[in-house]
């Protein structure tokens, strides 16, 4: 019997390149097949180049570490395939110059992604390596958009039992490039897409009095809003302190209330993550930053504060934020 089989593992490092940008070497093998000998690794990666599909930079400065990022052919024949249809691939993914400018920030993006994929196959859940989908667009109107580092798919409970729950994140890698301030302004942008209904398209009749009303975007692609992790690299102590009492101070501004109400949002250094995992608790919920917990926690719901719509009437459901159990709306914004 043929073989089809036979160039899957080309297949999925062509892939996992074209959708996490760059990644080193060692990552690669990490993420492909931690199993067998990294000379494997090496050997189809270098298949790969010769056959025009990815290229590599050099970084002298860090023992010669090689990093490896598709070409314009290899992302065109990439994005043809079903499981990276509709993806948005980096005008500069392919440009030598950018991928040395961007080393630094996208190695640690993929560093983060390999500690969730190490922590599934150590617990035996699910997440494999395309469930890692870096700068998902979502538009928030006016021609903006958030564009999260990541977004993370995964799948708690043993991989071959039933039952088990769908967890999604948006993935926000800080390496204190930035002030404090601006990154705890990224919860006002979440929460911005978390209340962002578009508007209707120009000649479309409004909505009549009877008709449901327009949803918020995110509703198209997920059952519940993603959970957020702010994950901090770049500085010491003091500047993770520094920081998470930023993002505590902006999530008190009663504008953020109901965001932060339904949503989420936990913080813990990468040094952690990587040192524990992220199942471990590691991670400080951002309006308690004195507790810690594991990022796939969800608290108890609070109590509704919806008024009925009319008198006599029921208030509206408060969704909680509890683990999804359906696989079936796994689909991300093109």
């Amino acid at each position: 019997m043929m073989d089809v089989d036979a160039g899957s593992g080309d297949r999925m490092a062509l892939a996992v390149l074209a959708q996490y940008r760059m990644a080193t070497t060692e990552q690669m093998h990490l993420i492909l097949s931690p199993g067998v000998r990294i000379e494997q690794t090496r050997r189809r990666l270098t298949k790969l180049r010769t056959e025009g599909l990815i290229d590599r930079i050099t970084l002298p400065q860090a023992g010669r570490t090689r990093v490896w990022f598709p070409t314009q052919y290899g992302v065109q024949i990439a994005c043809e395939w079903p499981e990276l249809r509709g993806r948005r691939p980096s005008k500069t993914v392919s440009d030598r110059t950018a991928v040395r400018l961007q080393v630094g920030h996208a190695l640690t993006v993929t560093e983060t992604a390999l500690a969730f994929l190490k922590d599934a196959r150590q617990r035996g859940e699910l997440c494999r390596p395309l469930d890692w989908i870096p700068e998902v667009y979502h538009p928030i109107g006016s021609g903006e958009a958030v564009i999260p580092d990541a977004l993370l798919y995964y799948r708690c409970g043993r991989e071959d039992g039933d039952g088990g729950a769908m967890l999604r994140a948006f993935v926000e890698v800080d390496r204190a490039t930035m002030g404090p301030e601006r990154l705890a302004a990224k919860l006002n942008s979440y929460a911005r897409l978390y209340h962002y209904v578009p508007a209707p398209a120009p000649g479309r009749r409004q909505r009549q009095v009877f008709q449901e009303p327009w949803q918020e975007e995110w509703r198209r692609h997920y059952p519940l809003f993603p959970r957020l992790l702010f994950v901090l690299d770049g500085t010491g102590p003091t500047g993770i302190k520094t920081r998470i009492k930023a993002l505590r101070a902006a999530a008190a501004d009663l504008a953020l209330a109901g965001f932060m109400r339904e949503v989420p949002v936990l913080v813990a250094p990468l040094a952690d993550v990587l040192q524990g995992g992220p199942a471990e608790p590691v991670w400080r919920p951002v309006r308690d930053p004195g507790s810690t917990v594991s990022w796939s926690h969800s608290p108890a719901p609070e109590t509704p504060r919806v008024a009925p719509a009319r008198p006599g009437a029921a208030a509206a459901p408060c969704p909680d934020h509890r683990a999804d159990h359906s696989w079936s709306q796994r689909c991300a914004p093109s």
